[in-house]
């Protein structure tokens, strides 16, 4: 290297290294929980029109245009009140369906808007095909064959059972075609769009999968117990077999086979070639009705790929966004054209149309332009290993805030839903990005329970709320304290549902541990909790009591009550601030209510926020504004770091609306209801 290259080399690493010690400024909170200008592109199925989500009236709505036209040109489809819960194309391009409830109460029903309804003012009508109050509709299958077809299930007849129905789009019209009186939680088509499998759940929690004969006779295909998980992902092209994924018997790994549905047997296709995780996923094409790829996460998702003709877009793909996570949102019917998510984890994403056969990519737009103008303020999410109070090994994302030494820093714990099944994945987490901004180091931990990393882990967590599954997170502060990175007088633990349970539970049964905790939409009575919950959970209930105790033995009942942070409020002497959807049907509002009382009683520090239009979690944006202006200033006044002093008036308006006077709470537990203000 010559002297010059060695001079320029020097500036480099010095430049890079002050950029790296500059402090992030306090980034506008907007950024990060405000609506995108632009999400959730989609493709027709012929490729001749583009719909997204776009604000409208301040909800995020869908929007259309023709491919040519520039997004400026689009037009307002929809003016809903409250934000989606997804929408797709017919499969004949015609119609657009979204699913939406009311104010959070997920009882969902679908909608359909035609786009080339030409209205003289106004938007096009969109028509509720599903017309029914306190009634769940699910879409089981779209047919390709009758594009006019959706098959849905109802619990219209039974509040704790689907029947399954056909719906015409065009006209709303509903068939009853399969009435089911027998616990059925499944139903599976196969290519030809026959119904062809049948998976009943018994009151024990056990299931087995039935093959629906010529004659609609039922014969007994697979089983597996509570304790284990299968499900059907695919057929294969000749509709003979299924591609199944079990982690039945002796697997603690979930593995991919094949069934034969005739004969029953079985024959092994793949599990992680690393042996470290369960099977993610896979993709099969419509086209060709063949695997394109695999996939399994640990730390970060990897794909093994099966077909070299996507392998090699993908690559391309790649060596055009060497530094993206490459994910694909939308195609058209044919597969050749297709819409291109760019993220990571520190970057705002980027998407894009791509033709796979010109290999044309076409840039559409940055969801969050303003975000992507400060990416050199946003932090690495790192992924981290530490052991439990049993040895147990725990998984977890750490991410530090931009321009610290990253030693002795304020903490946030921030725990995950679920708890069994879900995980936090690495990736772009606003929420993490907003806390490292406001100076706080934050740790997610994926404790025992969550999915992805095997049964035994999976059902480690059963009967251990409070106890060995607090402990992974406890544990996880532990790790932090010794590694140096945490200041010990100075750790918050934050989560919404269980991740809301896990800090009541960190407060009351660790009160030494954290300074303070927020949470969000958590059960503080897991008594009340389990004889509150909606009755199409019915199926669920037997995983629900092998996760926490059975409520009608004498055991359970004791194991509920000390796992149950409420009986332990007494023990909270850390500041607590509460966050509640009133019309939440999984952790009803009365969770919220019981430990805000018990705290007031008690003479506790406690902040309580009740939203009237909200459900289990804050959607509309004005909502989440004011809760994370909150929650940062209430973190900034206890662990000392960063916040946004000022809010818009609008957001400062709902901020008080949300605001309880906590005198003024009360609970009647016989209908488990309550007046909050």
């Amino acid at each position: 290297m010559n002297r010059l290259l060695r001079l320029t080399f020097s500036l480099l690493l010095l430049f890079g290294a002050t950029v790296q010690a500059q402090k992030a400024p306090v980034l506008d909170r907007e950024l990060f929980f405000g609506n995108p200008e632009i999400t959730g592109i989609q493709l027709s199925p012929d490729g001749k029109w583009v719909s997204f989500l776009k604000e409208y009236e301040g909800i995020m709505n869908i929007w259309v245009k023709s491919f040519e036209e520039p997004f400026s040109k689009a037009r307002p489809l929809t003016a809903s009140k409250r934000p989606m819960n997804g929408y797709f194309w017919s499969e004949d391009g015609k119609n657009i369906l979204y699913v939406k409830d009311n104010n959070g109460d997920e009882n969902m029903n679908i909608f359909v808007v035609n786009p080339s309804d030409k209205v003289a003012t106004g938007l096009p009508e969109s028509r509720n095909l599903t017309p029914l109050k306190s009634v769940v509709a699910r879409i089981e299958f779209v047919s390709k064959k009758d594009k006019d077809l959706l098959y849905v299930s109802l619990n219209d007849r039974d509040k704790a059972w689907h029947d399954l129905y056909t719906l015409k789009i065009s006209t709303g019209e509903l068939k009853k075609i399969y009435e089911n009186t027998e616990r059925v939680t499944g139903y599976t088509f196969d290519w030809d769009e026959n119904l062809r499998i049948l998976d009943k759940t018994d009151p024990k929690g056990n299931t087995t999968m039935y093959a629906i004969g010529a004659d609609k006779s039922l014969t007994p295909i697979y089983d597996y117990t509570v304790d284990e998980q299968a499900y059907v992902s695919n057929w294969t092209k000749d509709n003979k077999q299924v591609y199944l994924v079990t982690n039945k018997g002796d697997m603690n790994l979930s593995t991919l086979y094949l069934l034969d549905v005739a004969t029953k047997k079985m024959t092994l296709v793949e599990s992680d070639p690393e042996k470290r995780v369960d099977f993610g996923g896979m993709w099969v094409s419509d086209v060709t009705r063949e695997i394109i790829y695999t996939s399994y996460t640990a730390e970060k998702t990897k794909r093994y790929w099966k077909d070299k003709k996507w392998e090699k877009l993908y690559e391309f793909l790649k060596s055009k966004f060497p530094n993206r996570e490459i994910g694909i949102s939308s195609m058209t019917s044919d597969e050749k054209k297709m819409i291109v998510n760019l993220s990571g984890d520190k970057f705002a994403t980027d998407i894009y149309y791509f033709d796979a056969e010109t290999k044309n990519l076409v840039f559409q737009c940055t969801p969050r332009p303003k975000l992507k103008e400060v990416e050199q303020y946003l932090a690495p999410m790192t992924p981290i290993t530490y052991k439990s109070s049993d040895g147990l090994e725990i998984p977890a994302y750490l991410t530090l805030p931009v321009g610290t030494t990253g030693k002795n820093l304020p903490v946030v714990i921030l725990v995950h839903g679920g708890p069994k099944g879900p995980r936090d994945m690495w990736g772009y987490n606003s929420i993490a990005q907003f806390l490292a901004n406001r100076g706080y180091a934050v740790m997610q931990p994926n404790f025992r329970a969550s999915g992805g990393y095997g049964k035994k882990f999976l059902n480690a967590g059963d009967l251990q709320w409070g106890k060995l599954m607090q402990d992974d997170i406890t544990w996880g502060v532990k790790y932090l304290i010794e590694k140096g990175i945490a200041d010990k007088s100075k750790v918050a633990i934050m989560g919404g549902s269980y991740g809301g349970y896990a800090t009541l539970a960190g407060l009351a049964f660790t009160p030494e541990v954290y300074a303070c905790g927020v949470d969000i939409v958590g059960p503080s009575n897991i008594s009340t909790l389990i004889n509150s919950v909606p009755d199409y959970w019915e199926s669920f209930k037997a995983g629900l009591y092998k996760m926490v105790g059975n409520p009608n033995t004498e055991e359970g009942k004791q194991r509920i009550k000390e796992a149950s942070p409420l009986f332990s409020a007494d023990k909270i002497v850390k500041p607590l601030m509460i966050v509640q959807g009133a019309n939440d049907p999984r952790v009803k509002q009365a969770e919220a209510d019981q430990i805000a009382i018990a705290l007031r009683d008690k003479g506790k520090q406690v902040t309580y926020l009740l939203a009237n239009d909200e459900g289990h979690g804050f959607r509309k944006p004005v909502n989440s504004m004011a809760m994370y202006a909150e929650i940062e200033k209430f973190l900034a006044g206890i662990l000392g770091g960063q916040f946004q002093k000022e809010i818009p008036e609008k957001i400062n308006k709902r901020l008080e609306e949300l605001r309880v006077d906590i005198s003024k709470v009360t609970y009647e537990p016989k209908v488990e209801a309550s007046t909050a203000k």
